[in-house]
């Protein structure tokens, strides 16, 4: 007599395979179910963490620090709002990865016209060199306060330490996800720390949910706490994240992993959004009114002074946690931009050079780090849109999606993010450009 041998439901639409093909036994999803209800949920976050940390680069601290300086509470709203659109962009992003088994570069090449396709990869590799000066410049900043290591040398450990962090991936997704984790961990307790300390104005804070700005400085910094905020490498590479992690089989597995990356980008982001009002509610605290503080070493030098060594090392090490996790993410989201646009890949160490190579440039000369840092911020603004409306686009299409694409609220909202970010931007030109 046969025995009966339990055949798991075939994936469906761009996934379908031949039915000779569908493996026989439980599903990657059912085995993990089998582990228990506690395992089970814990291996399916991660992914959402992995983006979360380029949220918290040290781009991040020059615009929050500069921002809480000049202009108090004032601009605790711009963080808020931010982030609560990445949190609805990262989730679209991770969505597109389950349900398409494919990275947003991809389904842009797929999808698109192959000249759209081929300058959404050449500014996408712009905003990858931007994206790296704010990380190398930063880890560079918080080695040299550290340590007194010259600037320039730092920026070659940061490259060093961050190839060593993203070897991680070759053995397994898990240890690398764990790792990034562990530093965004160091990056929220240094913060909390400084907090914990600062004696904030409650009142003052709340008043920073007011949105309003002061003028066109204040516009200024909050496109570049938007830019900081909402990354749009890790709009590409959240999807790619996701697209062979855990692959489902129907769609029911789809709809549990999609329910688990809503609590996964939630709390991800969330503890981002919390890092980032920290930093600034820190330095309106500190600062302002009281010290001039433009750059990082002077926010570093006003811990110190203000609340002591153990304060300056706790923001000394949670920049430089954010520069050698943000760096490692980087360079990972290069790779997919570059083999999912024009299905090429390169050696992780010639992307490297290329990609750092502003950076090492503003350390050799001298340049202001934390300036570039802020412009750096303001650039990757302006690429935004370049990743967000495709990805609006992409999610809306029944033949992209299947019965997943968005629901018609879902891609109002996220229009309405992709209009306001490009409104924020030319409001910045007209007012710049008029003074």
């Amino acid at each position: 007599m046969e025995r009966a041998v339990a055949r798991a439901e075939p994936p469906s639409g761009a996934d379908a395979i031949p039915a000779a093909a569908v493996p026989l036994g439980p599903s990657p999803l059912a085995r993990l179910r089998e582990r228990g209800r506690m395992r089970h949920g814990v291996a399916l976050l991660g992914p959402a963490f992995v983006a979360a940390v380029a949220y918290v680069d040290p781009g991040n601290f020059a615009t929050n620090i500069s921002g809480g300086a000049q202009y108090g509470y004032l601009l605790l709203w711009v963080i808020l709002a931010a982030n609560l659109m990445a949190m609805l962009i990262q989730y679209l992003s991770a969505k597109v990865g389950v349900v398409t088994g494919r990275s947003l570069p991809e389904l842009c090449r797929e999808h698109f016209p192959r000249r759209v396709s081929f300058g959404l990869w050449i500014q996408a590799e712009l905003i990858a060199m931007a994206t790296d000066l704010a990380e190398f410049v930063g880890a560079a900043i918080a080695l040299n306060l550290l340590f007194g290591v010259p600037l320039f040398a730092s920026g070659l450990i940061t490259a060093v330490v961050a190839f060593g962090i993203l070897a991680l991936q070759t053995r397994g997704h898990r240890r690398f996800e764990t790792t990034i984790i562990g530093l965004l961990a160091v990056i929220l307790l240094g913060f909390l720390y400084e907090v914990l300390h600062a004696n904030a104005d409650a009142g003052g804070i709340a008043s920073g949910f007011v949105p309003g700005f002061a003028d066109t400085e204040s516009v200024l910094l909050a496109t570049g706490i938007l830019g900081a905020t909402v990354m749009p490498h890790v709009i590409y590479l959240h999807s790619a994240l996701l697209q062979n992690r855990i692959r489902p089989w129907n769609d029911e597995e789809r709809r549990e992993l999609l329910r688990f990356e809503r609590l996964d980008v939630g709390l991800a982001m969330g503890i981002a959004g919390i890092v980032n009002m920290a930093m600034l509610v820190v330095a309106a605290a500190l600062f302002h009114g009281v010290v001039d503080v433009d750059s990082i070493e002077e926010a570093h030098a006003g811990f110190d002074a203000q609340l002591g060594g153990g304060a300056a090392v706790a923001f000394g090490i949670a920049l430089l946690a954010s520069g050698l996790s943000s760096s490692s993410v980087g360079t990972y989201a290069g790779q997919v931009v570059m083999q999912g646009f024009i299905r090429r890949s390169i050696p992780l160490v010639m992307r490297r050079l290329v990609t750092m190579a502003p950076a090492l440039v503003v350390l050799a000369i001298g340049l202001d780090p934390t300036k570039s840092l802020v412009v750096s911020q303001v650039v990757l603004s302006f690429g935004i849109p370049f990743a967000l409306v495709p990805l609006v686009l992409l999610t809306r299409r029944r033949d992209v999606m299947g019965g997943f694409r968005n629901a018609w609220g879902t891609t109002l909202a996220a229009s309405v993010v992709a209009a306001l970010i490009i409104a924020l931007n030319l409001f910045l030109l007209v007012k710049t450009f008029a003074g």
